[in-house]
């Protein structure tokens, strides 16, 4: 299945020439746990190579070391460590989650490797909640067993950020450069990684666009949230290493497979950006929903009722609104009392009360907003791209755990034990020093006034409820977005102005971009499976669908096909149901 609509999509970023040049062995982009833990154990294995020769690893980010998704993990981390429960039982959960596309041998690493990883970040100092003596697990939705290891209640990313940048800060030899936006990587004549280039802000002679010299670029980038209108992601989270890796060449998986949160708080349509999360948790300590009638509409859903996986969820509270025309529906959590709200949840209680909700005493309205991207830059089981030299790990990679859907609380573990992983093969793959080539790639750049537009044709009709009439809808106007500033494509840019301009120009076409590479993917796919709701296929077709959908960039165009082998061995299908 290929589509040949031309997109307009730029083989690269229009940007200033470099104004400054440095070099490192390996270059990390992006500072939450998956990036943070693969510039830690990167330089603690290049360290302890006997023939070490001071190799480097440069982590930079696109803000601070503490912004993005990785502090706003409420929930907690998922492992299987408590008493009675096995990484078989997680496996099987996360399988049945996935809905039939997970990578077995994907997710089996993830559920063996986890424990360890998880009793790793605990020596490195991650201070998770104990209770007599153990550490307190609880459970959220599609988890048979308590296996979620959580932090101040509802800060457990916050503190895992926080445990693991002072292991950064310790280490001597991690360089870090904040506020550096990755534009584009740079290939070598065999078209691998050379480098890449980035736009940073305050850091004195590093100032505007330069260029990183480098043996391999790691993308620990995140997710794509502001691809829609409302998110729980932060306002960084553009989706910078997927479009950087799919116009250097690489395959992005899964796009398709989008999470919507079930529980966002709501605030309004008018409402975009960054949504406040009423965590999967709260529901997982006895919270119910409600309809504006007080029916508790989730009774015969799933046998799990309100801890049903995600989509099951978000997908009863869409038709609920849709059914009683309402905007929203109601979370109930008024009988779990004051005292226990304080303990356990004190940040959510917080951000509640300041939009005037208390959830002590008062129902908390909610509805589905973006939460995650299942699908991302295609990886191998130790994090390698299809462009030598580029890895990949978190929520930028598509390493196949995740499936259809993914499951509460293996987010973190991913980007933990995949960065473990690339950590293991990287320093003896480091490839040789190599020049960059001139690139010749076309560049071009969207109006940064376009999002907004984009982010309304994406939450219209490629959000929750998706049909073939308003994907297609949506794919005749994106590419329009891109070509509105063709004109201005092979203009001399001032540099003084691309400092000032140039961030929300970058962002915008990388947004753009994933947004046209995931309707493509949303098109092929005449199923619904997990996240991905065709109203139009409304059946899981297990003959036909039962495969990846793959995005590359052919001559500005997203060029989608389908790999028709089962994710998931045929033998384990039954049970993902």
């Amino acid at each position: 299945m290929n589509s040949s609509c031309p997109d307009g999509i730029p083989a690269r970023l229009t940007a200033p020439e470099p104004g400054w040049t440095t070099r490192s062995d390996v270059v990390v982009v992006g500072s939450g746990i998956a990036g943070l833990t693969a510039a830690l154990r990167i330089h603690a294995n290049l360290r302890a190579r006997s023939e070490d020769d001071g190799s480097t690893v440069l982590l930079v980010t696109k803000d601070v070391l503490s912004a993005g998704s990785t502090q706003w993990a409420q929930g907690g981390i998922a492992a299987a460590l408590g008493e009675g429960d096995t990484p078989e039982q997680h496996e099987r959960d996360t399988l049945v989650a996935g809905a039939g596309a997970c990578d077995l041998a994907a997710v089996r690493q993830l559920v063996t490797e986890g424990p360890d990883a998880v009793r790793e970040l605990i020596a490195l100092g991650t201070n998770f909640d104990h209770h007599d003596g153990q550490l307190s697990l609880t459970r959220e939705g599609g988890h048979h067993r308590d296996r979620i290891a959580h932090a101040g209640g509802d800060a457990t990313g916050a503190e895992i950020q926080r445990a693991l940048i002072a292991a950064v800060e310790a280490a001597a030899g991690i360089e870090v450069i904040q506020h550096a936006l990755a534009i584009d990587l740079l290939l070598a004549a065999d078209g691998g990684v050379a480098g890449l280039t980035l736009h940073v802000i305050g850091e004195g002679q590093r100032d505007g666009v330069g260029a990183v010299h480098c043996r391999a670029v790691v993308l620990a980038s995140g997710g794509i949230g502001q691809v829609f209108a409302q998110s729980t992601n932060p306002a960084v989270s553009t989706g910078d290493g997927m479009a950087l890796a799919i116009r250097a060449g690489a395959t992005l998986r899964d796009l398709e497979f989008v999470q919507f949160h079930p529980t966002v708080m709501y605030l309004g349509q008018d409402r975009r950006g960054q949504q406040p999360l009423i965590s999967e948790a709260v529901r997982g300590e006895g919270a119910f929903l409600v309809d504006f009638d007080g029916v508790r509409f989730m009774q015969g859903q799933h046998e799990l009722a309100d801890l049903a996986p995600r989509d099951v969820v978000a997908k009863a509270i869409t038709r609920r609104m849709h059914e009683t025309g309402k905007p929203h529906m109601w979370l109930d959590a008024r009988h779990l009392g004051a005292e226990f709200w304080a303990k356990r949840f004190p940040t959510i209680l917080s951000v509640c009360r300041s939009h005037g909700v208390d959830p002590v005493n008062d129902l908390i309205p909610v509805a589905p907003a973006h939460h995650f991207a299942s699908g991302g830059v295609a990886t191998d089981l130790s994090g390698r791209c299809d462009v030598p030299g580029l890895y990949a790990t978190g929520e930028v990679a598509c390493s196949g755990v995740h499936g259809a859907n993914r499951l509460a609380s293996n987010s973190l573990l991913e980007g933990l034990v995949f960065s473990r992983r690339i950590a293991e093969v990287l320093p003896e793959e480091l490839r040789p020093w190599a020049d960059p080539v001139t690139d010749q790639r076309p560049a071009a750049l969207a109006r940064a006034d376009v999002r907004t537009a984009m982010q309304t044709l994406m939450t219209d009709f490629v959000g929750v409820l998706r049909t073939e009439e308003g994907l297609l809808t949506a794919l005749a106007q994106l590419p329009e977005l891109l070509v509105a500033n063709a004109g201005e494509a092979d203009a001399e840019m001032d540099a003084k102005a691309a400092v000032g301009a140039g961030v929300e120009a970058w962002e915008t076409t990388n947004l753009v971009t994933i947004a046209i590479a995931l309707a493509r993917a949303a098109v092929g796919r005449r199923e619904t499976r997990g996240s991905h709701w065709r109203e139009d296929f409304p059946d899981r077709d297990d003959q036909e669908m039962a495969g990846h959908f793959d995005a590359v960039l052919v001559d500005g165009t997203v060029e989608v096909s389908f790999d028709a082998s089962p994710a998931t061995d045929p033998s384990v299908l039954g049970a993902a149901r």
